[in-house]
């Protein structure tokens, strides 16, 4: 079984983190600087059923489907994570602690099975590195304290796949 963890800090407050990562206008101007992705259908309750719509490619629709396992304002989000419906989910979990001066996340993605899962673990790693180390700093640099865009922020999904489906 495969998987990858990534601890980020960041200087902003855990509620704005927590808004930046579950509210589902703001995710696409993060996950937009990676393959892209905005969800569908998503509120952070447990039992949400979504889906996240992102960039096609050879071997992917661009669909992938999510439940809400657990989710725990301001500090825990996990989901499972499934690119078809008859494959064994992986889960992806989102853990939110104080720091001082701001939040540590702790991002995991556990449960990949077999060599296609293996390599879908580096593949979708590197895509959640370069997410957290530039895509979502931006976004949480243009929130104000309250986790809202600012008048004027310049922010916009990148890839036009977020526009349709």
């Amino acid at each position: 079984m495969s998987e990858y963890i990534i601890v980020k800090d960041y200087p902003q407050p855990r509620p704005v983190v927590w808004k930046a990562l579950t509210d589902p206008a703001l995710i696409p101007l993060w996950t937009s600087t990676g393959q892209g992705g905005r969800p569908e259908g998503f509120l952070p309750e447990a039992g949400t059923k979504f889906r996240f719509i992102g960039k096609p490619f050879p071997g992917w629709d661009g669909v992938v489907l999510c439940e809400v396992l657990d989710a725990q304002a301001p500090a825990l989000l996990r989901f499972s994570w499934r690119n078809k419906p008859e494959d064994q989910p992986s889960v992806v979990t989102n853990r939110l602690e104080d720091i001082p001066g701001g939040t540590r996340l702790t991002y995991e993605h556990t449960g990949f099975q077999g060599i296609e899962g293996f390599m879908m673990s580096k593949l979708l790693g590197n895509v959640r590195r370069k997410m957290l180390n530039q895509g979502l700093p931006a976004v949480l640099d243009d929130l104000d304290d309250h986790g809202q865009l600012r008048p004027g922020s310049t922010l916009r999904p990148k890839d036009i796949a977020l526009s349709g489906s």
